[in-house]
């Protein structure tokens, strides 16, 4: 999906893409099929989320979270 190397910040990435679809995180989360809290919290960048819900609220915006090896 990205370039080796390359790590996206999901948090920043969550929220400037909801923003750019002019949702609320209340319609948001309505839309991705998780909780508002949940969407918060991401949003936060709260460090333990279930990756299966981050990845609900990824694929809604066309992206998915996966392994990156480490160097």
């Amino acid at each position: 999906m990205f370039p080796n190397g390359y790590r996206m910040n999901i948090a920043k990435t969550v929220k400037t893409q909801r923003k750019l679809k002019r949702l609320s995180q209340v319609e948001f989360a309505i839309k991705c099929g998780v909780g508002l809290r949940f969407i918060r919290e991401l949003e936060q960048g709260k460090k333990t989320l279930r990756l299966d819900k981050v990845n609900q609220v990824l694929n809604y915006l066309g992206y998915e979270a996966g392994a990156i090896k480490l160097d």
